[in-house]
């Protein structure tokens, strides 16, 4: 059996056992702890192989037989000739170079709805056929630079060869795969963040020693962006998970963060009986837990074990917690309501039902469809009391 061969087969294995319970590169990771003769070359191969099949989404899902999905997932990936379709594929190898577009046409795929069935449910502002095709590109690796380190760290991305782009004063993009850590030594000179959520940030228009409060912190990207426009903010982070929490003051520490409160809160209670019931906050950060569907041309896997019932969930559960959150605002203060969804229900629908029940007015904001610039999408809306 040739390498070819033997690459091809492991990728079926996979995606046969598979069932998208973890996070598909854990999953790769444990497989791969199984199978130790497997060199850095070969797991490579193989997880590019298992993340363009599911980069194919619905399209033939139980039509034709995975090593087909699998070849036709890596033909719509791969944006040049490979040893690997030559071998398979030679047919599909010469024109490996061909736009995504024209790709599907050759492969007779001639509605989008083949590959992502919810397209009804995108929200206005989401170009439909951009955003399906973004799937077959891997999204770049975004970094935030802090304290006018910029120039600096560029200099370092040089000396060791890496190619990158700058997007933005504080924004650079690199190649997903770069281990931007062993490059760059001191954690304060930057942070991980996608160009989409940093541009979230453009609504937070912070003054020193205004209340703010992080709702669903998760691991603190945006309240660390927060404090970096305004250091001098009263700042208070809250997440349902206290390990996630432990995540954040780590990141914090990295970042020079000290001073600041947390505490663990389940949203979806009422608020008015939590420990933090009688406070009433100048500004909230609410970024609600979604479907994530912004994000899926990094985790495609996410994709291929969606089912459209998901959607009306997290609605209900945004609309929880929305409501218990935006009673602790002050009056004149503002609540940026955040998903990474491009979802309809999850986005503008939850907004108006903010607006409905809790008298809220939107003031900015909409969709940041990032898959133009190799981002992730994401909805954020600015709303005042």
């Amino acid at each position: 059996m040739t390498r070819w061969e033997n690459y091809l087969f492991s990728a079926e294995e996979i995606t046969g056992s598979y069932d998208g319970t973890l996070p598909l590169h854990h999953y790769l990771k444990g497989f791969f702890k199984q199978h130790p003769y497997m060199g850095s070359r070969d797991r490579r191969q193989i997880s590019q192989l298992v993340y363009a099949y599911y980069r194919l989404g619905y399209l033939w899902k139980g039509k034709k037989g995975t090593s087909e999905r699998v070849l036709t997932g890596t033909f719509l990936c791969e944006q040049q000739s490979t040893e690997l379709l030559r071998f398979f594929r030679p047919d599909l190898d010469d024109k490996a170079g061909l736009p995504v577009a024209d790709k599907l046409d050759l492969l007779g795929v001639n509605n989008l709805a083949e590959i992502f069935p919810f397209a009804g449910e995108l929200s206005p502002g989401i170009d439909i056929p951009s955003f399906i095709q973004s799937f077959f590109a891997q999204p770049h690796l975004f970094i935030r630079t802090r304290n006018n380190r910029q120039l600096a760290i560029t200099r370092l991305l040089d000396k060791a060869g890496i190619s990158y782009e700058v997007t933005g004063d504080d924004t650079i993009a690199l190649p997903n795969s770069t281990k931007i850590d062993t490059i760059i030594a001191d954690k304060g000179w930057y942070e991980i963040q996608d160009a989409s959520s940093q541009q979230v940030g453009q609504l937070f228009t912070p003054a020193p020693g205004e209340l703010w409060w992080d709702a669903c912190a998760a691991s603190g990207g945006k309240s660390i962006l927060l404090m970096d426009k305004q250091p001098g903010v009263k700042l208070m982070v809250s997440d349902v998970r206290a390990s996630i929490l432990q995540n954040l003051h780590q990141r914090f520490k990295e970042a020079g963060i000290r001073h600041y409160e947390s505490i663990v809160l389940d949203l979806t209670a009422p608020v008015a009986d939590s420990a933090i019931g009688k406070r009433r906050f100048d500004h909230i950060i609410l970024d609600a837990p979604c479907s994530g569907s912004g994000t899926w041309a990094r985790t495609p896997e996410n994709l291929s074990f969606f089912q459209a019932g998901k959607i009306e969930e997290f609605q209900q559960l945004q609309q929880r917690i929305a409501r218990n959150v935006a009673q602790l605002l002050k009056p004149g203060g503002t609540m940026t309501y955040i998903t990474c969804s491009v979802f309809r229900k999850e986005n503008e629908d939850v907004v108006s039902y903010i607006e409905k029940e809790t008298g809220l007015k939107t003031l900015e904001g909409g969709v940041i469809a990032g898959y133009g610039q190799r981002a992730d999408s994401m909805f954020a809306v600015k709303m005042t009391k």
